[in-house]
């Protein structure tokens, strides 16, 4: 990669603690990096804890998963993943007046091939309100491209990022009345709101480094995030939390139609009836 590319280290931490002891569970982590046109991954690994038999596979949408399954009596489920990524800086956005038309997008063709991206899921379905807000916002931009930086901007505007305001749970519609959220439901809202204008979007999971002048070799509390992509003609990948591009801050991690297609970390497993989750990000820049 160019000179201009960032080397990251991710390590995420994250697993269940049970109230009691489990006798086994089933489990699937999507939290190592994808190869791709802005990203190679140098070296990736996942382990666990207690010790398991794991195996990788690409899921339908192209994550890497890696699946184990825990046999022995366990109180505690511990998943670290460890990865080195180069990453490229954000490409040019297009310009608001190019990329496909309006009439472009209701192409059969078109639709079909991207019918699941079009279709409304649990977390991005829209209610009346939000269905008008995208019915304006069409019909105020000459281009769907356009359309996408000014829902983007939209719902930075109206909606206040507030770690901890919501859980993996909420909707988009629950963000939006609500006016607070994190990146999970601003990513829902935008891609939501494209879909009902007819634009292919896709949520897209990964990491982000919290600081454009990151020092080098600084281990920094970084996050789980996300992010959204739309469909013109090509796909543009756009930041809305922070308002910005993606680029070499961000890890890609897996893409799909919304959350529940692309958790960190879940799974089943026999015991106690309550548990709880923690989840630890740490990122470095290597250079």
């Amino acid at each position: 990669m160019s000179a201009s590319s960032w080397r990251l280290r991710v390590q995420h931490k994250t697993g269940f603690t049970y109230e009691g002891s489990a006798g086994a569970s089933y489990n699937e982590a999507r939290m190592s990096p994808r190869n791709e046109a802005r990203q190679a991954v140098l070296d990736a690994r996942v382990e666990v804890w207690p010790p398991a038999r794991t195996y990788r596979y690409e899921d339908y949408w192209g994550t890497v998963v890696t699946a184990f399954d825990v046999h022995a009596a366990h109180e505690t489920l511990q998943v670290t993943a460890t990865a080195t990524v180069e990453t490229l800086p954000a490409g040019d956005l297009i310009a608001s007046d190019a990329g496909a038309s309006w009439a472009e997008l209701t192409v059969p063709e078109t639709v079909d091939r991207w019918h699941e991206l079009l279709l409304p899921t649990p977390r991005t379905a829209l209610d009346e309100g939000l269905t008008e807000v995208a019915e304006r916002v069409r019909g105020d931009h000459p281009t769907p491209h356009a359309a996408a930086m000014a829902t983007c901007t939209l719902v930075r505007e109206e909606v206040e990022y507030v770690p901890g305001a919501t859980g993996v749970q909420t909707d988009a519609v629950q963000a939006w009345r609500q006016r607070k959220g994190v990146c999970q439901d601003i990513s829902h809202l935008v891609v939501g709101l494209l879909r009902a204008m007819g634009t292919p979007a896709r949520y897209v999971s990964g990491y982000l480094h919290p600081s454009p002048a990151a020092a080098i070799g600084e281990p920094v509390v970084g996050q789980s995030h996300a992010w959204v992509e739309w469909w013109v003609g090509r796909w543009t990948a756009f930041d809305p939390t922070n308002g910005i591009p993606v680029g070499e801050r961000h890890v890609v991690v897996g893409r799909g139609r919304e959350y529940g297609d692309v958790p960190p970390l879940k799974g089943v497993y026999s015991g106690p009836e309550n548990s709880e989750q923690g989840v630890e990000v740490t990122v470095t820049r290597l250079r």
